[in-house]
């Protein structure tokens, strides 16, 4: 068989473990080496005695590739974004900004589920992680929005969307590892999310103000807040704007000229202020304790995944299949804009079934290269280009269309993960009811998709003026 053929048979072999159950990390890998051994001993003609050199360099092959990417300072970032999170809920800041949205954004139809919303993306701008915002606001909000008349399983919906935001706002570990794996500029990227991220928000608000003024009885507006308590409610959410703007301070330097450090140092310094605030608030031991464990689960699951993928995408190269697809994408006779809208809603179905981080893994190493082809190559300028945007510029742009369809697929059946986490912290949900709670935002979800399609500046307006 030809090295394309078997990229193809075991590419086909590794999803069918995944649909049946198995982790991405160990199905990627398994898959992978398999692979490697059986290319390089087609090289040698599948002789028998020549298996052991086979398998020999296919070991080594797949020894190196992971230590050298994990390594990379880039990674690093990770497990601080997530500790800034937890940090920050040890800390109560998140009680704090929701109290603070909810005395300024409540009066208004279905006011407690989007003061829910805008608080999870004010998290989210301190937690790199979707998971623990959902499991933070389902222990937060939920029982509020109970308490005035919420369907409980819409209340849980919203607080599984409002999670998703924190895959494109940053700090964002999608959005890090996404640079990673195209190798692109990280704080650009983290910068493009911003606008996207808040987009998002406000779209989600929307469709709930829509639905409160349509549907009777579906969420009473909360009023009575004086403006003097509403005021009151500002300063002790102002800690987690103070590490966002030191975050951003530090990484982009708006004063102009070099920026004062990595994006690495920024989520390093960013973690040490939260967890100077969470000590004068008063955090224990055993908080301090549980928020370094819980980053520690997270940030291992998220670079076993990585590890397990990069032998399967070392593979990938050996194939030549991420060459082949993009030959490909590139002659087909259908408009560059519908093709990309066709890989997108591939992304929405393969979601289905697997989990973003491993998805994004699993397929930019094949499909970016394609879109990067679709607009005229990496060099390309912007008035030779397809879309219409330079290289760099298409390269955060589909980064950002492709990291907000993973935040679509944290919240689709079967496995979308943050209803599974809701469900987990809620006894009185079972995870079809988070499913059908979340049903209205994969709307919202489109819109948004659709608009960033169609309005590219709203993604790159930011990053180019850096």
């Amino acid at each position: 068989m030809e090295p394309i053929e078997i990229g193809l048979v075991v590419s086909a072999g590794m999803l069918v473990l995944v649909v049946l159950g198995m982790r991405v990390a160990f199905a990627a890998g398994m898959a992978g080496m398999i692979g490697l051994i059986w290319i390089f001993w087609a090289k040698f003609g599948y002789d028998p005695g020549r298996f052991g050199q086979a398998l020999t360099v296919a070991v080594k092959t797949a020894g190196q590739v992971p230590h050298s990417k994990i390594s990379s300072q880039a990674l690093s970032l990770i497990p601080t974004f997530i500790l800034i999170g937890y940090l920050a809920y040890y800390a109560g800041l998140t009680k704090a900004l929701f109290e603070a949205a909810k005395r300024w954004l409540a009066w208004v139809p279905g006011g407690l589920a989007v003061s829910t919303v805008f608080a999870t993306a004010g998290f989210a701008a301190v937690s790199g992680a979707s998971v623990a915002t959902s499991a933070v606001f389902a222990r937060i909000a939920i029982p509020e929005m109970l308490k005035i008349g919420y369907d409980k399983r819409f209340a849980a919906g919203v607080v599984a969307a409002g999670g998703t935001l924190a895959s494109l706002i940053p700090p964002s570990a999608i959005l890090v590892i996404y640079a990673i794996i195209v190798e692109q500029d990280v704080g650009k990227l983290l910068l493009a999310g911003f606008i996207p991220g808040a987009f998002s928000a406000v779209i989600y608000g929307l469709l709930i103000i829509g639905m409160a003024v349509t549907i009777k009885g579906f969420g009473p507006p909360v009023t009575g807040f004086t403006w003097k308590e509403r005021f009151a409610a500002l300063p002790p959410a102002l800690p987690i704007v103070f590490v966002v703007v030191t975050i951003i301070f530090f990484v982009y330097n708006p004063f102009g000229g070099d920026a004062w450090g990595t994006p690495t140092e920024g989520g390093a310094i960013g973690a040490f202020v939260v967890f100077v605030m969470a000590v004068f608030q008063g955090m224990r031991w055993s908080e301090l304790k549980d928020a370094l464990l819980e980053t520690a689960k997270l940030s291992v699951m998220i670079f076993t995944i990585i590890w397990g993928v990069l032998i399967y995408v070392r593979f990938l190269g050996f194939a030549n299949l991420p060459s082949a697809f993009s030959d490909w994408i590139t002659s087909l006779t259908m408009s560059p804009m519908v093709i990309l809208v066709c890989i997108l809603l591939a992304y929405a179905v393969l979601g289905m079934f697997m989990d973003a981080i491993g998805m994004l893994l699993l397929t930019l190493p094949v499909v970016y290269p394609a879109v990067m082809a679709l607009n005229g190559g990496e060099a390309v300028s912007a008035a030779e280009s397809t879309f219409g945007m330079s290289g760099p510029m298409c390269a955060i742009w589909f980064g950002i269309l492709v990291v907000k369809m993973a935040e679509f697929c944290l919240i689709t059946p079967p496995i979308g993960l943050n209803c599974f986490v809701v469900a987990g912290v809620r006894d009185d949900l079972s995870v079809q009811d988070v499913f059908k709670g979340v049903t209205p935002f994969f709307i919202a979800d489109a819109i948004t998709i659709a608009l960033l399609v169609t309005f590219p500046w709203i993604v790159l307006w930011l990053p180019s003026q850096v």
